[in-house]
């Protein structure tokens, strides 16, 4: 006897159900990946925090002069960086005018055109 063909419904639920498989499949997967990568960036993290406590400062003297010539004998412009100021003047900001008070000509800024609302 031949085996009876599938109904549309079931072959829907089939189909449903091998969806859910192969997306818990994949979504397991994925936190696997994660949670290597995570082991893997903490273990860096350990790293970097090692070799920056035992690393010279960035930007020494020395670092800087070899900069300026490996520059300079390549032919890129050597920048001087300008002196730091001390402070920073505060901006002055200028007085905002008065409104006009006279009606013979046209304002249509926002104060004067609230006002004559009332």
């Amino acid at each position: 006897m031949p085996p009876e063909p599938e109904t549309a419904a079931a072959a829907f639920t089939r189909t449903g159900q091998d969806a859910v498989t192969h997306a818990r499949r994949v979504a397991g997967e994925a936190r696997a990946r994660n949670q290597k990568q995570r082991g893997e960036n903490a273990e860096l993290i350990k790293q970097f925090g090692r070799i920056k406590s035992a690393a010279a400062e960035p930007g020494s003297g020395a670092v800087r002069s070899a900069a300026k010539r490996f520059r300079a004998a390549n032919g890129y412009p050597v920048p001087t960086p300008p002196p730091r100021p001390e402070s920073v003047p505060p901006s002055q900001k200028p007085a905002a005018s008065p409104a006009r008070s006279g009606d013979d000509e046209e304002d249509f800024s926002q104060s004067r055109i609230m006002r004559r609302g009332d």
